[in-house]
């Protein structure tokens, strides 16, 4: 595996490798490496001729009252598993190189920013947009690859890529889970054993939710009721939303149906967890 910091390199690796006419695929990531990220880089090797991974920690998503300093920064650790994984480039820049002196260009999703995720934490949409445009444009991928964990940056990035004409192919991969339904995140390391098992009910809200539905249930009011309801006996849970959606769009359902996902997000003690369902 060869590790390139610098924009120049990368776009020369690139531009050398479209040459001879090898596909890449590519897997943005912000280091603090899991199986999830692992699943991706699978995903990538069995489509792609090469395989491109990125680690960054991008400050620009991160509000003033997040976790940007707190946030895992395992690089040795990660390292030794795209070497075990055999990935063949590790895009590793730094901040400045990223965001040089000067930098005032931004890509703002304009309703897909202001909802949801984006409702909770302003500004976060237009950072991911702006470094998933610069990191597309530095390795001009064939394919990349994104995890359905983050549902809503899915979307945002998928929406970019036809409104920008972006020539990339965005692939979802299902969400990676560990064996007691608790999605991965880089943010698990935060949690308490006690908070741990606590983070386990929002995976079971969501499949109570997808019951309901599956049952013939189209009221969404109880749904979320219902889901509510299940969460209250857990008291290091504070619930930011629920919210049954368009899978396409995301627009808010008035009727619960089988082409929704729902989408949870709740504070286990001080660490924030995001996950959703595909019904």
């Amino acid at each position: 595996m060869k590790i390139i910091a610098s924009v120049q390199g990368m776009q020369k690796i690139t531009s050398d490798l479209h040459k001879k006419s090898k596909t890449i695929g590519f897997i943005p990531t912000m280091g603090a490496l899991h199986k999830g990220h692992l699943k991706l880089i699978s995903e990538s090797k069995k489509n792609n001729d090469i395989t491109v991974v990125s680690i960054f920690v991008n400050p620009a998503q991160f509000s003033p009252t997040e976790d940007l300093a707190r946030y895992p920064r395992p690089l040795e650790h990660d390292k030794k598993l795209l070497e075990q994984e055999k990935v063949d480039y590790l895009f590793h820049p730094n901040v400045k190189t990223m965001y040089p002196n000067g930098f005032q260009t931004y890509v703002t999703p304009n309703n897909l920013s202001n909802i949801l995720e984006g409702k909770s934490r302003p500004g976060h949409f237009a950072g991911v947009a702006t470094i998933v445009l610069k990191l597309f444009n530095l390795v001009n991928p064939t394919n990349a690859y994104f995890g359905q964990k983050d549902f809503q940056q899915c979307i945002v990035i998928k929406q970019m890529v036809r409104d920008l004409n972006l020539p990339v192919k965005i692939n979802i991969v299902p969400t990676v889970r560990d064996k007691d339904g608790l999605a991965l995140s880089s943010r698990n390391v935060f949690l308490s054993s006690q908070e741990r098992l606590q983070a386990l009910s929002l995976y079971q809200s969501l499949l109570l939710g997808k019951k309901l539905i599956l049952a013939g249930n189209k009221n969404v009011k109880k749904i979320k009721a219902e889901m509510n309801n299940y969460l209250q006996k857990y008291k290091l849970i504070r619930l930011d939303y629920i919210e049954i959606c368009n899978i396409e769009d995301l627009s808010i359902v008035k009727v619960a149906s089988k082409k929704a996902v729902i989408l949870i997000t709740a504070f286990v003690g001080k660490t924030r967890l995001i996950d959703n369902i595909i019904i």
